[in-house]
């Protein structure tokens, strides 16, 4: 199972990235599929995480409104629109499954003026 993600870059507060991820080896039609992010010095945390249909998702407190998970199961990837970014949403974004199977690269994300 490997994952590619992409999107990522330098953004001012208040802008907007959509981040993408696909698999590769791997068929996510009938996974979960989830997004991360680590922080310099904090552990990796769920940011979002989207069923197999699309039709689920879930976002913790700390993102609910800014971020939307998608997916486009025919391509084996999934997406996530954030909105409205301020730094503390700086950190390398990973996707996954889930529960997680393995960790691409990821994709960093900074967010400053």
């Amino acid at each position: 199972v490997h994952f590619v993600e992409s999107g990522g870059g330098l953004v001012q507060p208040g802008g907007s990235l959509r981040l993408s991820c696909t698999a590769s080896g791997f068929s996510i039609s009938n996974e979960a599929m989830s997004w991360f992010r680590q922080a310099p010095g904090k552990d990796r945390e769920l940011v979002a995480r989207i069923q197999s249909l699309g039709l689920i998702t879930y976002y913790p407190d700390s993102v609910k409104g800014r971020f939307a998970a998608s997916r486009d199961n025919a391509k084996d990837t999934v997406f996530l629109q954030m909105n409205n970014l301020q730094p503390e949403h700086t950190a390398v974004y990973y996707c996954s499954t889930s529960p997680p199977q393995s960790w691409g690269q990821g994709t960093q994300v900074t967010v400053s003026s």
